[in-house]
């Protein structure tokens, strides 16, 4: 198969991988109403989705390093689209919690192996901007799971957005059984096969370990805004649900999108004048996500507000593809399921397994704008592990 083509099947899988997980946060209010939940309920449907996506992924990444790496995307698109049309039939807080964590172990075992599986197929020059083309897929999503979902919800209820969600994702199933081949697993030679032993290798491989802590601290601001930016514009610029999900959305498609492809083309154009060109990127866009964050809570416009948003997201989606880039580069062929397995599990762990049920329980006791803006300041610990991460990256492939 050739790389567009498979580009494109990895792209829409990518694409509804999105929309399925973060549809639920548009209907926020209504499963707020309908059931009499509290905010820290709210975040911990988000948070047990995160859970089980971050424990799965590194079971995934080990059979999927020693294994065709086709079928399982295939199975855990059908998986993760199976589990949000039975979050549509959930009877009560309980039903659509499990619902809600089945649906991790589905995106878990494809966002696993997707990045690496891509990477393979493009040289290192273009290595950045093909995977932040593929991680344009984050924005869209979102955005559409946002749009649809509040959209949706508002005229046909919260189970009808994720019935309507789930059924894309069964026909990209099994698109992906049938046309993407793994060359890399056909061509393996039996020495080349990874151990167990390798995951221990890898949290010594220190470049490879400070970009998963930086894109933890990434993930998790991003986390807590993708769970409560909605409910955040329903309560503080009296936005009806349908609307909040519309105009988040928009802020999320446009500027994420934006801020994805500049980042990937900054990364590879800088690589020529920098090996550290990832870094530098990472670094910058965590920095310049401070000031409009800050600006845009404490104003009282609510144009200046979705402006600031709107470049606060920019700088926030940037490090997509250098991060991206540079866990490939400090990684071994063999090994790169796993490597990235361990990457979910790291930023997910501190990052947005944590961030919304978090932002939950500030936002109860000081209030979601209190909540919001210190989610944010993960950018600080971010720019920091970016910092330590460049000053152990080395010309030569990384050993591990």
């Amino acid at each position: 198969m050739n790389a567009k083509k498979l580009f494109w099947i990895l792209f829409l899988l990518n694409l509804f991988n999105y929309i399925d997980r973060q549809v639920l946060y548009s209907v926020f209010p209504l499963l707020q109403a309908k059931l009499r939940l509290n905010d820290m309920h709210l975040g911990a449907l988000a948070s047990a989705f995160m859970l089980v996506y971050m424990f799965y992924a590194p079971f995934v990444g080990y059979f999927a390093d020693r294994t065709p790496r086709q079928k399982w995307i295939g199975a855990s698109a059908l998986i993760w689209s199976a589990a949000t049309l039975a979050c549509s039939a959930a009877k009560g807080y309980t039903s659509l919690l499990f619902t809600r964590g089945l649906i991790g172990v589905g995106e878990a075992g494809f966002t696993t192996l997707a990045q690496p599986f891509l990477a393979e197929h493009f040289p290192k020059t273009k290595r950045a901007t093909a995977l932040a083309c593929f991680g344009l897929a984050l924005p869209a999503g979102s955005a559409l799971g946002y749009l649809l979902g509040g959209l949706i919800g508002q005229h046909w209820g919260w189970r009808a957005a994720f019935m309507l969600a789930g059924i894309p994702g069964l026909f990209l199933g099994f698109l992906a059984f049938t046309q993407l081949q793994d060359k890399q697993r056909l061509s393996q030679k039996p020495a080349e096969i990874p151990h167990f032993k390798e995951y221990f290798a890898l949290l010594k491989n220190r470049p490879f370990l400070f970009i998963c802590l930086a894109h933890a601290m990434i993930t998790f601001i991003i986390g807590g805004l993708s769970a409560w930016m909605p409910t955040y514009l329903h309560r503080y610029l009296q936005m009806d649900v349908a609307r909040a999900g519309a105009v988040f959305g928009m802020l999320v498609v446009l500027c994420g999108a934006a801020g994805t492809y500049l980042g990937g083309k900054l990364g590879d154009k800088m690589l020529s004048f920098s090996p550290k060109s990832y870094f530098w990127v990472i670094g910058l866009a965590l920095a310049g996500l401070l000031p409009p964050a800050w600006i845009g809570i404490h104003t009282g416009s609510v144009i200046c507000a979705l402006i600031c948003f709107g470049l606060a997201i920019i700088c926030l989606f940037l490090p997509t593809g250098p991060v991206a880039a540079a866990l490939v580069s400090a990684t071994r062929a063999p090994v790169r399921s796993m490597a990235f397995a361990v990457n979910i599990f790291i930023i997910h762990a501190l990052g947005d397994a944590l961030s919304p049920v978090l932002i939950g329980q500030v936002s109860d006791v000081w209030g979601l704008k209190a909540a919001v803006l210190l989610c944010c300041l993960a950018a600080v610990p971010g720019i920091v592990f970016t910092w330590i991460a460049s000053s152990y990256e080395r010309r030569e492939t990384n050993p591990f």
